[in-house]
Parts: structure tokens; sequence; C-alpha cells
């Protein structure tokens, strides 16, 4: 008898949040695991290497924990249902969407999760207080939340979060918001009528924080509720679908999230990566850390400091590499989309390192 897969996570995790979606999505037989402290201790350090959720244990054996190589084994493993659409335009911006909802709309999922504490203290306090103790008391987990909870809200200003990007991020958002309910208004999915990869990195900050927390539910609710109705189609199983937007087409009621990637996720990305040989030169070995220091960055016309987080550099190589793959019909389709944000050249970069993974880590190759 085949085993299902045993998806080992939390519903406020933002990565869960991805994974589970995915599974659903697919029809896939799958169970649920609540990652609690036991559970990091007995299976996800031992198996992995990181204390990091989700983590998808196979029939076959495996334990895989990033969200991205999750999606792509899957896909190799079970192709009906595919997540990736055929035409070039279309497979780079679902690529690319990915990469915005993974790794950029992480702030302000982290900045409305963290800083409203009046509405969603208890609550997501009550959550983290899961992981230690799934089925005490509410008050005992709230408790024991708070300290485990310090450790993630420590990542806020990390990320840039800071009085100065606040207001900023922000406005980001409720702009985001207005353009995603009238995309949604329209289509079903990001690029037409059934999901590609950009859905699901979009559902990771769109459900566990932005679609759940107290204070940003209650504003997607208020603004937005074609996107509410698109979070609750992403958390449907096998949910019946169409097409994939025609001739190609990159819907432009999306262009306002491309904007926003090209003109502050891009420039953030390009200097970490120019920014990585002097580092690497100075630290000689082949496994990277999280973070390779801090620099300047830009939002909204609000500036700050924050990590140089590498992750994001394997995350966007998939990006730049399927760009540079393309031949010359495919180049002209794309570069004719591309310059509705002045994108050709911001595509066309080849960062002076690359980067891989081994055993759950970021390596020089």
């Amino acid at each position: 008898m085949v085993q299902p897969y045993r998806l080992i996570q939390q519903e406020f995790s933002l990565y869960s949040g991805k994974a589970r979606a995915y599974l659903r999505y697919k029809g896939l037989d799958f169970e649920q695991q609540p990652a609690t402290l036991n559970t990091y201790r007995r299976t996800i350090l031992p198996r992995t290497g990181v204390a990091m959720i989700p983590v998808l244990l196979t029939p076959q054996g495996e334990a895989l924990q990033d969200t991205t190589v999750i999606i792509e084994t899957l896909e190799q493993r079970h192709p009906e249902r595919g997540i990736t659409p055929p035409g070039p335009r279309q497979r780079l911006a679902s690529l690319l969407l990915e990469l915005y909802g993974d790794e950029w709309l992480l702030l302000p999922a982290m900045h409305y999760r963290w800083n409203f504490p009046a509405q969603n203290q208890k609550f997501i306090y009550g959550e983290f207080g899961r992981v230690a103790w799934p089925k005490g008391p509410a008050w005992l987990r709230r408790l024991i939340g708070r300290q485990l909870g310090a450790r993630f809200s420590g990542f806020v200003p990390r990320l840039g979060i800071t009085a100065e990007t606040m207001p900023a991020i922000e406005q980001w958002w409720e702009e985001t918001l207005e353009a995603l309910n009238t995309h949604f208004a329209q289509q079903a999915y990001l690029l037409g009528e059934r999901p590609c990869l950009g859905d699901f990195g979009f559902m990771g900050p769109l459900y566990a924080h932005l679609g759940r927390d107290p204070a940003p539910l209650a504003l997607m609710r208020e603004r937005a509720p074609a996107v509410m109705a698109w979070v609750e189609r992403m958390n449907s199983v096998a949910p019946d679908i169409g097409d994939w937007a025609a001739d190609d087409a990159v819907p432009a009621t999306l262009d306002p999230v491309f904007r926003r990637l090209f003109g502050e996720q891009f420039p953030v990305l390009r200097d970490v990566a120019e920014k990585l040989p002097a580092w690497q030169a100075a630290h000689p070995g082949k496994t990277l850390p999280r973070s390779i220091g801090r620099h300047r960055f830009s939002i909204g016309g609000a500036s700050a400091e924050r990590e140089m987080i590498v992750y994001s550099l394997w995350m966007w190589q998939r990006g730049l590499d399927a760009y540079a793959e393309f031949d010359a019909g495919e180049r002209a389709a794309v570069d004719a989309w591309l310059r509705r944000f002045d994108a050709q050249e911001a595509m066309a970069f080849r960062p002076p390192l690359r980067i891989s993974r081994e055993r759950n880590r970021c390596v020089i190759d």
C-alpha cells in the first residue's frame, strides 16, 4: 500500500501555506502533521539539518524542506494539472511572481503580523504557543508563544521594516491589494483560469499572514473581497480549472505588481549579487550564511538598511536563467512584454557568482 505524503507544517507558517495549497490543488493524498518542538527535535533537524518548515515526507523516504524544491519534485512525479504555462512570457512571469511572493511580499506580511500588537498579539501568541503545547490551555499557550514569537519578530528590522519604511510598506500593500482585487475580479488566478507557480508563491504571504492574522485580514475583507475569494479558491482541493490567458498574455492588471518587482526588488537583488564576490573573497569557503551583511535599499521613496539575504539570489537565478535560455523568437516575444517596464536590461543581468542548494543550504557553485 502506497503511503500518503506527510506535510509537517503550522497553519500560521507562511511557506506552509504555499506547500499546503499546492498539495490540495494537485489532489494528492497527504496528511498534515503539526510542527511541534518535539517534531523539530525528532524529525525536522535530523532529517533536514535546518530548523525550518514546512517539511514534506515522501513515500520514497525523502524529507523535502524548501517549498520550491517540493513543488518542482512533485511536478515531475505528478504532471497532471501542471502549473507551468507553455508560453515564454507566462513561464517567465510565473517564476518572477513566485520570487516576488516568496521574498518581497514577506515585508508587508511581517509588518502586518508584528507591528499591530493591539489587534494581533493575543491571536498570534496563541498560534506560536501551539508549537510547544498544542493541547495546552490558551493562556499558557500565549505565554509560551510570546517567547517563541520573539525570535520571528526579531526579523522585522533585519528585513528593512523600520519607522522610516513602515508608511511606505503600508501604502504599497494597500495599492497592491487594490490592484489584485481588480485583477481577481476578472481572472480566477494570476495568469488566467488555472494557477501557475506564482499563485502558490503569493499564497504564502496572502494566506498565513495577510489573510489570517486579525489586522491584515480585516483590511483584506474590507477592501479586497476578490482577493479573499482567491485565497479561498487556492485552499480548495482539486478545484475546477480552465485555460491560461490567451496568446501567452500577461494580464495588464498585474502591471502594478511588475513595476514594483522591477523597480524595487530587482535593485536589491542586483546589489547583493554584486557585493557577494567581495564577501566570498573575505570568507573563503563554499557554504553561505543566511545574510552577508547589510546594505541600504529604497521602497516607495523611503530608505533604510536591511540584511543582504543570500537565498533570494538563488530564487532570482531561476528567472534570469529562464530568460537567458530563450531562443531568438521567444526572447523577442518576452522583450515586447518587458518593454512595458523597461526591464530588458534587468533580465539580461548575469550574477558574477552562481548559487546552488546543498543539504538545504545555499552554496557557491
